[in-house]
């Protein structure tokens, strides 16, 4: 099964590519950051991050996308735009007929790090233990980036839930 994690945001949008193995182990094919210009438009924005996310369903054919969902923001300013970049990477993947699991940020750290409180720290530290990410540059793609790690957690999230 391959899982395509999206970490969605309004300028940055983190997204993996897994394999789920028949031993249950997952091997990252891919992972990085879909960077837009912050000084463009909100739609050249979301057009970016839509077509950006459909070369990753194109190339990779995933079976399933699982995204973060919002379920709490202190800012609206924050939520408004991240909802809007959500939204052209749902479309994304309702054009291509792909299922779509969505978890909260708590569903996430409870299921790689058994603690739903747990800090960004801890969460990446038992992703590096849960996948080998060493073959990989982590300057290139941005992944580095706490987004492209946050991705990575989404889509381990769904391939420990069954999806």
């Amino acid at each position: 099964m391959i899982i395509l994690g999206i970490d969605p945001g309004s300028v940055i949008v983190g997204y993996s590519i897994i394999k789920k193995l028949p031993d249950k182990t997952f091997e990252v094919i891919d992972f990085g950051c879909i960077i837009t210009d912050k000084f463009a438009t909100t739609g050249e924005r979301l057009k970016y991050i839509y077509d950006e996310t459909s070369k990753l369903i194109k190339k990779h054919r995933p079976n399933v996308l699982s995204i973060e969902t919002l379920f709490f923001f202190k800012n609206l300013k924050t939520v408004m735009p991240v909802s809007q970049s959500k939204g052209v990477i749902l479309l994304a993947a309702a054009e291509k007929k792909l299922p779509v699991c969505e978890f909260t940020p708590l569903q996430i750290k409870m299921a790689i790090v058994g603690y739903g409180r747990a800090e960004k720290k801890q969460v990446q530290k038992m992703i590096e233990q849960t996948v080998d990410i060493k073959a990989f540059d982590l300057k290139k793609n941005n992944r580095k980036k706490d987004d492209a790690f946050d991705a990575l957690g989404v889509a381990i999230c769904a391939g420990l839930k069954n999806y």
